[in-house]
């Protein structure tokens, strides 16, 4: 029994030594499906956070994370040689939960939950010349999100890397009061970015 223990506090003691903590931010390239939204294009947001790699075994590491998520999408026209433009900002605290594999010692493959909150929704709009920014109520909005990431990632050295992953958006963003309410409109995103361990 007591080498059990001593078995047990050796693996948990080498787990902890081997976690890792770091800091991560990038680009995002959102747009919002399917049906209320139909007609609006990507737009180019951010992310920024923090997380933790905890390796389970030589190949596999669990990495929880917590970023900073401006999504959105926007809408374009052109009317009379001017060009309008209506920009949908949603920021949300996203937690996403990153399951990774080693290929090889400095590429991995990754997939997971994403669990988001959302903390602002905005609008701004601009014909060229001016731009205008609306605070929206955010009760027109579900307050949760939640979304599938696909990824992989490449270790340029033992503390920086790259990474490049879609969130694939499972919730309704919209709620039944809100605009597009008979539709299922999800958030979508395309994020790269960098990440340094410390």
């Amino acid at each position: 029994m007591k080498k059990l223990f001593l078995t047990a506090a050796v693996a948990v003691s080498s787990l902890t030594f081997a976690q890792q903590f770091g800091a991560k931010a990038g680009m995002n390239v959102s747009t919002i499906s399917d049906e209320g939204f139909d007609d609006t294009k990507s737009k180019v947001g951010y992310y920024a956070g923090v997380f933790m790699n905890v390796p389970v075994s030589e190949s596999f590491s669990i990495q929880p994370e917590v970023l900073y998520n401006n999504l959105g999408s926007k809408v374009s026209s052109t009317v009379l040689g001017t060009t309008y433009s209506s920009t949908l900002n949603l920021d949300y605290v996203a937690v996403p939960v990153m399951f990774q594999y080693k290929a090889t010692p400095q590429f991995y493959l990754e997939a997971g939950p994403e669990f988001g909150f959302l903390v602002n929704a905005k609008q701004k709009f601009d014909d060229g010349s001016s731009s205008t920014v609306t605070e929206l109520d955010k009760e027109d909005f579900n307050s949760f999100n939640m979304g599938v990431g696909l990824g992989l990632g490449f270790d340029i050295s033992k503390n920086v890397g790259l990474n490049a992953r879609y969130v694939a958006g499972f919730s309704d963003i919209t709620k039944e009061s809100g605009p597009a309410a008979d539709a299922k409109n999800k958030n979508n995103a395309f994020q790269v970015g960098l990440n340094i361990k410390f």
